[in-house]
């Protein structure tokens, strides 16, 4: 396996707490971190130091999925999370590490994705394509106001 990584930054307008948020609940987790054209659901996710998750993204053209889980290795409220991925596929072999930073920026959250060791058989521009795509939905997820009725 290469070490193949993708990099990531966007501002966002919404506060840390509400886009940790987003990463910390497995229902919103699933809602935006599929790419455009799956959906996912969430088997176990302990989002906690040390506490496991397992997932699957299903193509919804085709209904095939494919199945990853990992161990969150470091959670710091609002700041930091830091997780590992390995998917079930055993063609797909080895460990990503995913890195988030988040830091409260006068209009927000300025965001920062770093993941790494992602396997040769991805191609890295794809990863790119794919986190994008997971980030504009996070976008909409996070940065509406809607107040209570």
């Amino acid at each position: 396996m290469e070490s193949n990584s993708v990099s990531l930054h966007r501002i966002i307008k919404a506060r840390p707490e509400k886009v940790f948020r987003a990463f910390a609940d497995p229902v919103a987790h699933a809602t935006w971190l599929p790419p455009y054209g799956f959906v996912c659901t969430v088997q176990q996710m302990d989002f906690r130091e040390g506490g496991k998750y397992h997932m699957t993204f299903i193509n919804f053209s085709t209904g095939n999925g494919h199945s990853f889980g990992g161990t969150f290795l470091e959670i710091k409220p609002n700041e930091f999370i830091k997780y590992t991925d390995s998917f079930d596929d055993r063609n797909l072999p080895g460990e990503i590490t995913t890195t988030v930073w988040l830091k409260a920026v006068s209009c927000g959250t300025e965001l920062k994705v770093l993941q790494e060791g992602i396997p040769s058989a991805i191609p890295p521009e794809m990863c790119y394509l794919g986190w994008q795509e997971s980030l504009d939905k996070l976008i909409k997820l996070v940065e509406p106001e809607i107040p209570d009725a």
